[in-house]
């Protein structure tokens, strides 16, 4: 995961609301979002390579998403995967305090990550690039490949796309195929508003968009979860081809709104 928002406690009856991108290498291996077996049921895509997860969710509305901190140069190899963080919360009965404490005792192990956990209730973000779990203020937060809210060009320009359809909503929740238009966005940053973080300036410009294309790696699939107060909750994930094009969709619900939409177990391929 590489851009993300989330609306916290900000919509009634929705204490929760995410919508992010993951880019990623094209030749990845990646499972769709599918409901996983085990207990607790989670619902997520998957990593084929080493295992885990970027974003997902539980059938008790535990949620978490993760994204790289870029640091050329610095990352190791041998580090663990970052994609286990979140199942390990996924798969955790600790509180989210309990679970980021003994994180960040162990965090330098890991190549640089920022993650969020929580529930349907509270969030908590650590950043092992940038100090103690901390847990979050109700409001929008935003959240790129550098700590919780860095005014990254693209971050802003989504940040600001979503505070608009949550207002625009009034007191439901933005209509997913407007999260989804707003999250395809290749606006480019001015070079002199782009990040300087050791990439060459070509590259930054690539990846200075909300949605990312290009040949080798870009925005593999747009994601919106939202967990509802009386319980339950519902992803949407839609996948991308290398030239931007949709390939796949997913639409699971769990809780009561798997009753009303029938889709607990099963995702919408549209080819």
């Amino acid at each position: 995961m590489c851009l993300a928002v989330l609306a916290l406690r900000s919509i009634p009856g929705v204490p929760v609301l995410v919508a992010a991108n993951r880019d990623e290498f094209h030749a990845r291996p990646t499972a769709p979002a599918a409901r996983w077996p085990g207990e607790p049921a989670i619902h997520s895509g998957r990593d084929l390579r080493a295992g885990g997860t970027w974003m997902g969710a539980t059938q008790d509305n535990r949620f978490a998403l993760v994204t790289n901190y870029r640091e050329p140069g610095r990352n190791r190899a041998d580090a663990p995967s970052r994609g286990a963080l979140v199942e390990g919360w996924l798969r955790s009965t600790d509180t989210a305090g309990e679970y980021l404490a003994r994180l960040h005792a162990e965090g330098e192990r890991y190549n640089g990550f920022n993650l969020i956990v929580g529930d349907a209730g509270r969030a908590w973000y650590y950043g092992n690039r940038g100090g103690a779990p901390r847990e979050l203020p109700a409001g929008i937060h935003g959240l790129s490949n550098h700590l919780l809210d860095t005014p990254w060009p693209k971050l802003v320009r989504v940040r600001q796309a979503f505070g608009r359809l949550i207002a625009q909503a009034g007191p439901g929740l933005p209509a997913t195929r407007a999260l989804h238009a707003m999250l395809h966005d290749r606006t480019p940053a001015a070079d002199a508003e782009l990040p300087r973080t050791g990439l060459s300036l070509e590259r930054e410009r690539m990846l200075g968009s909300p949605f990312i294309v290009s040949p080798d790696y870009g925005t593999r699939a747009s994601t919106v979860l939202a967990l509802h107060a009386e319980g339950g909750g519902e992803l949407h994930e839609r996948r991308y081809d290398p030239q931007g094009l949709a390939v796949g969709d997913s639409d699971l619900s769990w809780g009561r709104w798997a009753d009303q939409a029938d889709l607990a177990d099963q995702s919408a391929q549209r080819r």
